[in-house]
């Protein structure tokens, strides 16, 4: 039951989520303790480096433009920008700084150059470095791998068959190609999802199918809850409980027992119990700092007590990986191609994207 698997089945899934909590916890511990230091937890950094303004419609994402929400939109930070706010995630604790832009898809040009300086700035730091920056091509995969990226974050975000209601202007094969991409060079691949959208717990296991069939199996598997956030089409919806989350750590932890589960968003409505139980349970990975992108996060130096009090290490740098070399730009061994790849656009609506769209344009009709 330990040993890693590829052809776990939805119904294996949902039996071992269903099981009673005691057992599911018991057996999750075991498999965590056995290919997991269970008292050393990675402290990782979140940082939006360019906010707002997507072109996608994403259901849960206050970032995307035709939304009306409280983000403020900013264009890409500088190289120095980035490298002051590791410096300080690096003194706080951080041994990752994954950095985030905002876009559909990565664009060869000025700015992706600039991303590939940051991470050889980061890189150069002696810190893990992680981008999530939309699809990519296998070229900008290399190029960032060649740069000193460590790990490339695509969410699959849900099963193949909720997707539908939640986003439609990308498609599913999109995100397995993009982390089929990242295969092709040495960089690690995270990859997760988000429970509390209205899914069933069938589209949890359906998941965790996806996930745990790719062969490696992500390095890292981020579970987040839904942060609602007002203006979005999901702004109704209720805050999952923490016993779900547990579960679904615990479940995660199971089926994919080498991995690194990461505790994702939605940890500021979980107390310091639920939070304990969810590292017991096989989570071995936070974010912290004030914000994840645009929501709340817990303060950094409430992390740094609770993992006092749990008897918590933060884990050092490199430990699954060795450090990757940084090849400056003029030494790069690939070219800009500037790809245009047509990265599909499923084109059906979805009710609740289409209100929450509507909605966005009267309030801006009446300003």
């Amino acid at each position: 039951m330990n040993e890693t698997r590829h052809n776990w089945t939805k119904e294996e899934i949902l039996n071992i989520y269903n099981q009673p909590l005691m057992d599911l916890l018991y057996q999750a511990a075991g498999v965590h303790r056995k290919y997991h230091d269970p008292n050393t937890v990675q402290v990782s950094t979140l940082l939006s480096i360019k906010t707002g303004g997507c072109p996608e419609d994403c259901g849960y994402c206050p970032q995307a433009a035709r939304y009306h929400t409280d983000v403020e939109g900013n264009d890409l930070m500088t190289v120095n920008q980035v490298k002051a706010q590791a410096l300080r995630a690096k003194a706080s604790g951080s041994s990752r700084v994954c950095m985030g832009a905002a876009w559909r898809n990565v664009k060869d040009g000025p700015e992706f150059e600039q991303v590939l300086e940051m991470v050889r700035t980061i890189n150069k730091l002696e810190m893990e470095v992680c981008c999530t920056l939309g699809m990519l091509t296998e070229n900008q995969a290399k190029r960032l791998a060649e740069a000193g990226l460590y790990a490339y974050n695509h969410n699959l975000d849900t099963s193949e068959e909720y997707y539908k209601e939640v986003i439609s202007t990308r498609g599913y094969q999109d995100r397995l190609d993009t982390i089929g991409n990242v295969r092709k060079t040495n960089v690690t691949v995270c990859s997760g999802g988000i429970i509390g959208m209205g899914e069933s717990v069938e589209d949890r296991a359906g998941m965790l199918v996806a996930l745990s069939s790719l062969n490696p199996q992500p390095e890292s598997v981020p579970i987040n809850a839904l942060v609602a956030v007002e203006g979005t089409p999901m702004e109704e919806q209720k805050p999952v409980a923490i016993w779900e989350m547990i579960r679904m750590v615990a479940t995660t932890r199971i089926v994919m027992p080498e991995t690194q589960v990461r505790l994702s968003a939605g940890r500021t409505d979980m107390s310091r119990e639920g939070q304990a139980m969810c590292f017991f349970a096989g989570a071995n990975s936070i974010f912290a700092g004030d914000k994840l992108l645009t929501t709340p996060n817990p303060d950094v130096n409430e992390d740094m007590e609770m993992f006092k009090l749990l008897g918590l290490n933060p884990q050092k740098p490199f430990i699954k990986k060795m450090q990757p070399e940084t090849v400056e730009a003029e030494h790069s061994k690939f070219d800009a191609l500037g790809e245009k790849p047509k990265w599909s656009r499923p084109g059906h609506t979805i009710d609740r994207n289409e209100e929450a769209r509507n909605k966005a344009r009267e309030l801006k009709q009446t300003k």
